[in-house]
C-alpha cells in the first residue's frame, strides 16, 4: 500500500514545488542553456542587461527569472501585470533606485507584462536606463506588437519554446521519485507508455503535465493502488489542454496554417488545423468567414461551386449550433482544399485597387451614362451606346473603361478549373470585340 503521509510541501501544487533551482535542474531551452549559448553566457557572466522571455506558457519564463536572481545575489520581486498597478510597481522602483546605492540588486519579474499599456510601460525606462532594476518580463504575445519599442530595445529577447514530449516525460518521472518536493513517499509507479500520454496531452506546457500527473496520483490513492493507470489518466483529462489563445499570436498562427493548407491542396493538414481550432474554443462563424474568404481569394471561379459550399458550410452552423456544426466546417475546408486554385480574381481586384488609388478618378464615359432626362440626352448621356442584345453575337466593339484606362487588363483566368472555360470564352469575346471593330471602322 502506498504512504499517505503528505511531503513537507503538499500545500503547494506539484508544479510550483518542483520548480527548478538551478539551471543544472532546468529541463529544455538548450538552445539557449546548453554550454556557449547566449542565456547562459549573459547568465554566468552576470550581464546586468534587462530581459524578455517571450514563450508559451508552462516553458519556464518565471522559472528562468528566479534563477538569474539567484545566480546573481538579487533581490528577486515578482509582479503580474494582471493583478498589480503601475503606482505599486513605481514604488518598488522608488526603493529599489535607492537599494542601488547601498549595493543591493534588485530583479524586477512582471509575468504578462505585455498587459500593460504604452503608457505604462514607459515608467519602467529611466529605472532601467539607470540600472536601479534589472527588468525580466514574460509574455506570451509578440513582444514586437507589444511593447514599445524604447523599452525594447533595452531589452535582450529570448524565445522559448514549447517543451517536447521527451522533456515532459523526463519531469514527470522525477516528480515521481522526489522524495522531497515530488511524489517519492507515495511510492507510486506509472509507465513509460502513461507518462507519454500525459507529455502528449500537455501541448508542451510543463505546468498542465504536473497538474495531470497530480490529480492522477490523487486518483491512484483513492483507489488504493500504486500504479497510475492510463484509465486515471483519461478521467483526469476530460478535455485536452490545447495551446489557444484567441486574442493572441497563436490565434493567428494556427488560421495562417489553415489557410495555407488549403491553398496547397492538403485536406489533412486542413481538418487538422480546423479541428485545433474548434476544439480549443474558437468561434466557429468566425472560421466560417475565414473559409469563405479562402473560397474566393484561393479558388475563385476556378469552382464557383466553392463559395456556395463556404456560404452554406457558415449558415449551417448558425442554424445547427456546435458540436454537431463542425462536420459542416470540415465538409467546407475539405473541398476547398481539393477544389482547383486560381488566384486570378483576387489578383485583378488587387491590379484595380492600385489604379483606382494611384490614377485620375475620370469621369464616366458618356455612352455608358443614363440619360432619364431630355435634359441629359441634349448634354449627350447614353449617346453611342450599343445594346448588345440587339447583336447577333451579343458583343458590342465599345469601350467600358475611361480613357485613361482604356488598355487596362485585369482578370487573367487559369487553365484551372471551371476557368479554362472562362479563359476560352474570353478569347472569343476579344475575337467577336475585334470582328466588330473591324467591322465599324470607318472606310478610307
Amino acid at each position: 500500500m502506498p504512504s499517505h503521509e503528505p511531503s513537507k510541501d503538499s500545500g503547494r501544487p506539484l508544479a510550483d514545488r518542483m520548480r527548478p533551482r538551478t539551471l543544472d535542474e532546468f529541463v529544455g531551452q538548450q538552445h539557449l542553456l546548453a554550454p556557449g549559448k547566449p542565456l547562459r553566457l549573459q547568465i554566468e557572466r552576470d550581464d546586468p542587461q534587462s530581459i524578455i522571455f517571450w514563450g508559451p506558457p508552462g516553458v519556464g519564463k518565471t522559472t528562468l527569472a528566479k534563477i538569474i536572481a539567484g545566480v546573481t545575489s538579487a533581490e528577486f520581486i515578482e509582479f503580474s501585470a494582471v493583478l498589480s498597478g503601475i503606482k505599486e510597481i513605481k514604488q518598488v522602483m522608488a526603493e529599489a533606485d535607492k537599494a542601488r546605492q547601498y549595493g543591493t540588486r534588485t530583479v524586477l519579474f512582471i509575468d504578462e507584462i505585455h498587459r500593460f499599456n504604452k503608457a505604462q510601460q514607459d515608467a519602467f525606462l529611466p529605472y532601467v536606463e539607470k540600472g536601479s532594476i534589472r527588468l525580466i518580463g514574460a509574455t506570451t504575445e509578440n513582444p514586437s506588437f507589444e511593447l514599445i519599442s524604447a523599452l525594447l530595445s533595452r531589452c535582450r529577447v529570448y524565445v522559448l519554446n514549447p517543451l517536447t514530449e521527451s522533456e515532459i516525460v523526463t519531469l514527470l518521472e522525477r516528480a515521481l521519485a522526489d522524495r522531497e518536493r515530488g511524489l517519492g513517499e507515495l511510492g507510486l509507479t506509472a509507465s513509460h507508455e502513461v507518462l507519454e500520454k500525459i507529455a502528449a496531452y500537455a501541448s508542451g506546457d510543463a505546468r498542465s503535465a504536473y497538474n495531470v500527473l497530480e490529480v492522477a496520483a490523487g486518483l491512484a490513492r483513492q483507489a488504493e493502488t500504486r500504479e497510475i493507470t492510463d484509465q486515471m489518466v483519461v478521467d483526469t483529462l476530460q478535455r485536452r489542454v490545447l495551446l489557444y489563445d484567441k486574442s493572441g499570436e497563436e490565434h493567428y498562427n494556427l488560421i495562417s496554417a489553415l489557410h495555407k493548407s488549403v491553398r496547397n491542396s492538403d485536406p489533412d493538414a486542413a481538418l487538422y488545423w480546423l479541428a485545433r481550432m474548434l476544439e480549443g474554443g474558437e468561434d466557429p462563424l468566425y472560421l466560417a468567414r475565414r473559409l469563405v474568404r479562402m473560397a474566393v481569394e484561393d479558388i475563385g471561379l476556378a469552382d464557383p461551386h466553392a463559395l456556395q459550399l463556404a456560404v452554406a458550410a457558415r449558415d449551417a452552423v448558425d442554424f445547427i449550433g456546435m458540436p454537431e456544426g463542425n462536420l459542416a466546417l470540415a465538409e467546407a475546408a475539405v473541398y476547398l482544399a481539393v477544389a482547383p486554385k486560381s488566384n486570378a480574381l483576387y489578383t485583378a481586384y488587387g491590379a484595380v485597387q492600385r489604379d483606382v488609388e494611384q490614377t485620375a478618378a475620370e469621369p464616366v464615359p458618356l455612352h455608358l451614362r443614363n440619360a432619364p432626362t431630355a435634359l441629359m440626352k441634349t448634354f449627350g448621356y447614353g449617346s453611342g451606346y450599343q445594346y448588345a442584345h440587339d447583336l447577333e453575337e451579343k458583343v458590342a466593339d465599345m469601350q467600358c473603361l475611361p480613357d485613361n484606362l482604356k488598355h487596362r487588363s485585369y482578370y487573367h483566368p487559369t487553365g484551372e478549373g471551371i476557368e479554362k472555360r472562362i479563359r476560352e470564352r474570353l478569347d472569343e469575346i476579344r475575337r467577336l470585340r475585334a470582328q466588330a471593330y473591324a467591322k465599324n471602322e470607318p472606310k478610307h
